[in-house]
């Protein structure tokens, strides 16, 4: 049996109460399922995951980076409603009627991520590009967003 020590996740801006529950529950699956085997986890539990996700700020824009593997483009949508973005998508089963699957552990099923911005984004240069299971969204800061350079004048 391993102990796993438990770990603060670090506060930022973008952490929800939502992916501090999502992240908790992930943690109690892998201390089941290391007690009493992967024969513990349900098919329900399988239909049910969450992309895990980077995001990046610098002083002029914020980078979404999201592992969606096994996706097709068409099957991913992108929302922005004023400060929240929002990921969502399925990634449908591969079984094939008539297989019986011996052991089944890659997850599939409906998703939905939403991070809110701590400052406003420039919707008219929003940009997504996806490869080899990677969506990374790009989020140009809004201009009052922006760090101002204010000159001391001197009198």
């Amino acid at each position: 049996m391993n102990i796993i020590r438990y770990q603060r996740y670090p506060q930022s801006d973008f952490s929800t109460a939502f992916d501090r529950l999502a992240n908790m529950h992930e943690e109690l699956d892998r201390v089941f399922e290391s007690t009493f085997g992967s024969s513990f986890r349900s098919l329900g539990t399988l239909s049910r995951w969450t992309p895990a996700v980077d995001v990046y700020q610098d002083k002029d824009q914020f980078t979404v980076v999201a592992e969606v593997p096994g996706m097709k483009k068409e099957e991913i949508d992108i929302s922005l409603h004023g400060d929240t973005l929002t990921i969502s998508g399925e990634r449908k089963s591969q079984e094939k009627e008539g297989d019986q699957g011996f052991r089944t552990e890659r997850f599939f099923g409906k998703f939905q991520r939403s991070l809110t911005l701590p400052s406003a984004v420039n919707t008219e240069k929003v940009k997504a590009s996806y490869k080899d299971g990677i969506l990374e969204v790009v989020l140009p800061k809004a201009d009052e967003a922006k760090p101002k350079q204010i000159e001391v004048s001197l009198s």
